[in-house]
């Protein structure tokens, strides 16, 4: 199967995911560090594929691998308490865009990474249909309009900014570091000693009192024990979109791979007009020429950019 499908795929998950993520995080999970800490801990689960897939690498692999688990971990952290102090919207942009910038920059400065001109054309032009993404107003983000929907107040802090910028750079240096180590390597033993490295990064958790106590409370029986099947959905479809993202960089390229995020938003727009379409009054949708104009122009920029990259 081609890069580029299995990328798409994986962002028409995470699209779904981070909308949730930003549910359970507001209103479910006492704490992002316990959500984080949800997620870190279920990755163990692929631990049960070892018998069949993992591989010693060496003892440089070996620290290299659980060191990028790590920054994993730390790019997930970011993500959460970037979504929880600020916009869902805004953050999902803000670390969409930025991931590729930096992963384009470290692909260049340690990998020598060259791109033909048509696939430089695609990268512009995918980052550009981002910006003018990000220049739509807050409350005409499906995401925003969703979160009001859901009764959900969203009260944005300046350091939800600086989160956003922490996880955008985490996740380029991770997804580097592991095509890096995607090339002395199989796949799923990279992916499951990451998970592992994943893990006991956020062991770490567990060693501040006030950050236990918010953890432990996730395990215990409350009234959040109803949304349960919500963070096993969320969890279930960005374990889903990840692998397939992280599959996609092992294919292909990780800057394009990142480029290819401004589809995800594309979608969530193609999305948020079908529904203002067929029931304006789900998402109190009013109609703006501007504002579909706008939309209209991002959507377009960003097929153009994809088409480059295809080509």
């Amino acid at each position: 199967m081609s890069w580029i499908l299995v990328a798409l795929l994986a962002y028409f998950l995470l699209a779904i995911s981070n909308l949730l993520d930003k549910f359970l995080v507001d209103n479910v999970l006492p704490s992002s560090k316990a959500y984080v800490f949800i997620a870190g801990m279920s990755g163990l689960l692929l631990f049960a594929g070892a018998p069949w897939f993992l591989n010693w690498p060496g003892y440089f692999w070996f620290i290299f691998n659980i060191l990028t688990g790590c920054v994993f971990a730390t790019a997930l952290w970011s993500l959460y308490e970037a979504l929880r102090r600020g916009e869902a919207s805004q953050t999902v942009v803000i670390v969409g865009g930025l991931t590729p910038v930096f992963s384009i920059t470290f692909s260049i400065l340690f990998f020598k990474e060259h791109y033909s001109p048509m696939e430089w054309i695609g990268i512009i032009t995918l980052l550009v249909g981002i910006f003018i993404i990000a220049l739509l107003p807050k409350h005409r983000h499906i995401l925003s309009r969703v979160m009001a929907k859901l009764k959900i107040t969203q009260n944005v802090q300046t350091s939800s900014l600086i989160f956003a910028f922490i996880s955008a750079f985490a996740y380029a240096v991770y997804f580097v570091a592991t095509k890096y180590a995607y090339s002395a390597q199989p796949f799923a033993s990279v992916f499951i000693w990451d998970r592992i490295g994943a893990a006991l990064f956020v062991l770490m958790f567990l060693i501040r009192r006030k950050d236990r106590k918010q953890v432990l409370k996730v395990f215990k029986k409350s009234d959040h024990n109803k949304h349960k099947w919500l963070v096993v959905a969320s969890q279930t479809l960005g374990s889903a979109g990840f692998i397939l993202q992280s599959y996609a960089v092992f294919l292909g390229s990780v800057a394009l791979v990142n480029a290819l995020q401004g589809v995800q938003y594309a979608l969530l727009l193609v999305i948020s007009s079908i529904l203002a379409i067929l029931s304006p009054k789900l998402l109190k949708e009013n109609f703006s020429w501007r504002i579909f104009l706008q939309k209209l122009a991002a959507v377009i920029i960003i097929g153009f950019g994809l088409y480059f990259i295809m080509v």
